[in-house]
């Protein structure tokens, strides 16, 4: 079977060359990024035929990024690889696209078999998170993470960046747009909402998985 090309995304700089290390052992890396917006980017240049990224990545978080990968390059696989072990998060993750998911503290036998499985075809979820069927029985929780339906793409990205405090020139800057329109989706944003400051969309950006805290 050939080696997958395969681009990398986390936003911690050591883990990001472990995984490398780890992956050229049976795929070939084509790029490691930081966050999801430059993942997309390089994407676009490199056309990988796999990626393994994270989930909490700044600028862009990976389900969302996951859903713009896909409707870019369709046949790219997505294993994603996250601290988050909540079937919620499994659930929203696969709904973006994913066909693997694994911890970090999945061991590392684990991602050569994600890899191999994927790149197969076939779906893989570590054995450390809850069965399918559990993850399944958490469809009324996981519309309360990244998918929050009644938002358009671009306003999930204002959003998050809103939340991670990015000012409006900053938003209009890394999502190449006048700083009128973040404003307009920002009105739009707490009319849609029903927010009324920047902190109230901060909190429902948390509440609804689109960054930490």
């Amino acid at each position: 079977m050939l080696r997958p090309r395969i681009l990398l995304a986390d936003d911690h700089p050591m883990v990001l060359e472990g995984i490398a290390k780890l992956v050229e052992n049976f795929g070939t890396v084509v790029g490691k990024v930081e966050d999801g917006r430059t993942l997309l980017e390089k994407a676009r240049q490199v056309k990988p035929e796999m990626v393994i990224m994270d989930i909490s990545m700044p600028n862009l978080n990976g389900v969302e990024a996951a859903r713009q990968l896909k409707t870019m390059l369709p046949q790219c696989r997505i294993i994603f690889l996250t601290m988050h072990a909540d079937p919620s998060y499994v659930a929203a993750a696969f709904e973006a696209g994913g066909e693997g998911f694994l911890l970090k503290r999945s061991a590392t036998a684990e991602l050569q078999s994600a890899v191999e499985a994927v790149w197969g075809g076939r779906v893989y979820v570590t054995p450390l998170v809850q069965s399918e069927q559990d993850i399944t029985s958490h469809s009324s929780r996981r519309r309360d993470l990244f998918p929050v339906p009644k938002l358009t793409s671009r306003q999930r990205e204002v959003l998050q960046l809103i939340g991670e405090g990015h000012s409006t020139k900053q938003i209009a800057t890394l999502l190449h747009i006048s700083p009128k329109t973040v404003e307009f989706h920002k009105a739009r944003l707490m009319e849609t909402v029903g927010m009324h400051t920047v902190a109230d969309l901060t909190r429902y950006a948390v509440s609804h998985g689109l960054l930490d805290i």
